[in-house]
């Protein structure tokens, strides 16, 4: 080694020093902010909205009920057709509502089935037809995907605010250093020239 190493000094912000300026207080400042707010904030976006989407997720499951309900038409198989719902077509079904009323509506159902085949439909609290709630596995799932997009976006925005401060606090810095300059210059130029 030839001895020219370049000590990092921690936390130099905080520490007294006469080049030190009012805006690297500030963001000083700004830096704890925005990582006090990144790990309390963050967080806690994550769990209030993972605990949302699973109470939202269990008022389904509670709300909603299986029941037997009747195609009324046959339901072509399809040739080569490709995509997630591929294996299921929209087709009109028949059912009883809880109050013995008969109804019908259409949902998808799996194709190649017969007129009069019986199928298992979900129906919300107030008859109509719903999707199949989610298992509690799938919902806990479902729950920390949501509150991990929640925290990630509160991150985001928490360090796009503090970019966007200490992007401004470089201006006013770069300005300020410009103005001194235009005073120092020409005495500079008065011993060099």
């Amino acid at each position: 080694m030839d001895g020219t190493r370049c000590a990092k000094v921690r936390l130099w912000r905080w520490r007294s020093n006469p080049l030190r300026r009012r805006e690297d207080i500030v963001e000083a400042w700004i830096v704890l902010a925005v990582w006090v707010a990144v790990l309390v904030g963050g967080t806690l976006a994550g769990l209030v909205t993972a605990h949302a989407a699973d109470r939202a997720f269990a008022e389904q499951r509670g709300d909603r009920h299986p029941t037997r309900a009747v195609l009324l038409a046959d339901v072509p198989k399809a040739a080569g057709s490709a995509g997630p719902a591929s294996g299921h077509a929209l087709a009109e079904v028949r059912w009883t509502a809880d109050d013995g009323t008969a109804r019908t509506d259409k949902t998808l159902v799996a194709r190649g089935q017969q007129a009069g085949a019986e199928i298992v439909v979900w129906l919300d609290g107030r008859g109509a037809l719903a999707i199949e709630p989610m298992s509690p596995g799938e919902a806990s799932v479902e729950s920390a995907a949501l509150g991990s997009a929640a925290a990630l976006a509160f991150t985001g925005v928490v360090f796009g605010v503090g970019t966007v401060a200490r992007w401004r606090l470089d201006r006013r810095r770069v300005a300020r250093w410009g103005s001194e300059w235009e005073l120092v210059e020409p005495e500079w130029r008065r011993k060099t020239g």
